[in-house]
């Protein structure tokens, strides 16, 4: 499956981005997605994730009660609805999918930047 994530871009502190995560090449279904993220000389850190069918979502403590991650199966499509932001969010933010579960990733899109201003 190819992994094409986008909705990156520049906001200020306190305002909202909505990344999306387009699959092709495989039934998104199959997989579990989650998104990481890759501040500047730092690494790559778990963001959130979400089951096959939607029903169960993880976060990572930063983005608990800030960001959303969703689904549609049907528009092979997944979300990271970010809200609230912080200049330490800005990164680059990276789709993934997984077919072993929550831990391993197989699949890797290329990443979208998102930069939060003070």
């Amino acid at each position: 499956v190819q992994l094409q994530a986008s909705g990156g871009g520049l906001v200020q502190a306190g305002g909202s981005l909505r990344l999306s995560c387009t699959a092709s090449g495989g039934t998104l279904s199959r997989y579990v997605m989650g998104w990481f993220r890759q501040a500047p000389g730092k690494v790559r850190e778990f963001v959130a994730a979400i089951s096959r069918s939607g029903g169960s979502t993880h976060y990572a403590d930063s983005a608990e009660g800030r960001f959303t991650i969703s689904r549609d199966n049907a528009k092979t499509t997944a979300y990271l609805q970010m809200n609230s932001l912080k200049p330490e969010d800005t990164a680059v933010y990276y789709c993934a999918a997984s077919t072993a579960g929550w831990e391993r990733y197989d699949y890797w899109g290329q990443g979208t930047l998102v930069t939060v201003s003070s």
